[in-house]
């Protein structure tokens, strides 16, 4: 009799043992209570509890088969205490293969399975400690970055404000400018219908007749002569050619000499016509001879240099707070912390073509023979819904030869420092980049730690 309930003891305790449940984690643990029966965990039937790990498949989902291989959909659960717990195939399960670092998928098969959890999660905890220093640094360094972005904004809205001031004083300088030379041009104008006129009887006329029959009268004696003529006057059409006696004097009226008045009313009019003869080195006509009309042309000349000038600053002022009012018109973060890569380009040789990365600008791919190619222009942030500034797209590259342009997809990621660290080209003429800075880094991450079961 004591040897019948010893027996039954140790059967039943051999039972107990055959009946662990396995391939399951903790929280499925209510669904593998020991009982009469086992309700399939997709409610689609219930099996006698005795079923359950028996290597035949009787549920639909495989979830009667956790710790075997016999369900096609089954999954096994590894612990893997000190490491990552993880689901597996449950066609793993005894195949000879250690897929769980605990060894736990090989507790029926001819495999030697050495526990590895404890080594992986040291290594594993290594990484994240140096991550989360990593991640630490990195929103350090974020700070600052928002602090000079903020600055930066300021100052850049402080520039916008000076070139808009500047702007304004060069408008009025311009308008300005304009009414002199129109001024200017006005005279000259004038000046020339006064001298066209010839007999007009203005004092500027009779000054600028004056001037030239003082220029005539090299002597200063108060007349002109034949060899006065000669020596000043010169055909228009051949000025070596020197005039003769009987030329000048036909000139001079028929006579020797003549007066200022008698000049006023003949020689001057032939030379104003300059049709046939001009004074020496001077245009055809005296009029370029003229004091007045000299200091009129100068004055035109003067007004419109001046109005050039204010207008080339003009356009180039308005063309800075073009540029700039396109520049501050951009996202750059919540807290302006992306202001700092605006005007900024990074680099990366990627086998024989060098990559350059232009937030807020453009991409560019250039290869060994120096020819560049336009991967995408910048377009706009194409995050996930809580973290729109996680990627950047630039669109409207150079065409692809398979049709479409050139586009680029910008990952950006937390580090400690700010460059391009990776290129791929997944699909034709679309690339990807992996785009590394501090600003990328989220408060966030560290409050996923280390799992719980490491």
């Amino acid at each position: 009799m004591f040897f019948q309930i010893i027996f039954a003891a140790v059967f039943s305790g051999g039972l107990v043992d055959a009946r662990k449940i396995r391939g399951i984690s903790s929280s499925y643990k209510r669904f593998y209570r020991e009982r009469k029966s086992f309700l399939c965990i997709d409610g689609s039937k219930i099996i006698p509890f005795e079923q359950v790990n028996d290597d035949y498949c009787d549920c639909d989902d495989g979830s009667d088969e956790p710790g075997t291989s016999a369900c096609p959909r089954g999954r096994f659960y590894c612990t893997n205490l000190g490491f990552r717990p993880h689901y597996i195939p449950s066609s793993r399960v005894n195949d000879g293969i250690c897929d769980c670092c605990d060894a736990s998928d090989e507790y029926n098969s001819h495999a030697h399975c050495q526990n590895t959890c404890w080594n992986l999660g040291q290594k594993e905890r290594a990484y994240v400690e140096v991550q989360m220093r990593t991640l630490d640094e990195g929103l350090r360094l974020k700070q600052q970055l928002i602090e000079e972005g903020v600055l930066l904004w300021r100052e850049k809205q402080a520039q916008l404000r000076e070139l808009q001031q500047v702007a304004e004083d060069l408008q009025i300088k311009l308008e300005e400018h304009r009414r002199r030379k129109h001024e200017a041009d006005q005279l000259k104008e004038q000046t020339l219908k006064a001298l066209a006129a010839g007999d007009s009887g203005l004092g500027r006329w009779n000054r600028t007749v004056s001037s030239v029959f003082q220029l005539l009268d090299s002597n200063g004696d108060g007349s002109i002569t034949v060899d006065e003529v000669q020596a000043k006057v010169s055909f228009v059409h051949d000025e070596e050619q020197i005039l003769s006696e009987e030329e000048a004097a036909a000139l001079l009226g028929g006579g020797q000499r003549m007066d200022l008045i008698k000049f006023q009313h003949t020689l001057w009019e032939v030379l104003t016509k300059g049709d046939n003869v001009k004074i020496k080195d001077t245009p055809s006509s005296p009029v370029g001879e003229d004091p007045h009309l000299q200091a009129a042309d100068k004055a035109a000349e003067w007004e419109t240099t001046n109005l050039k000038k204010v207008e080339e600053a003009y356009d180039t002022v308005n063309m800075e707070i073009s540029d700039l009012q396109k520049k501050l018109a951009i996202d750059y973060g919540t807290d302006w912390e992306f202001l700092f890569l605006n005007s900024q380009c990074y680099k990366l040789k990627v086998y024989e073509y060098t990559y350059t990365l232009c937030p807020f600008n453009q991409v560019l791919q250039k290869n060994t023979a120096g020819t560049e190619v336009s991967l995408g222009k910048w377009g706009m942030w194409a995050g996930t819904a809580k973290n729109q500034y996680s990627q950047m797209v630039y669109e409207n590259g150079e065409p692809c030869w398979q049709g479409g342009s050139r586009s680029t997809t910008v990952t950006l990621t937390c580090g400690t420092e700010t460059a391009l660290r990776s290129v791929k080209e997944p699909s034709k003429c679309q690339y990807m980049m992996d785009f590394q800075t501090p600003v990328a880094c989220q408060p966030v991450l560290k409050q996923r730690g280390i799992h719980s079961e490491l």
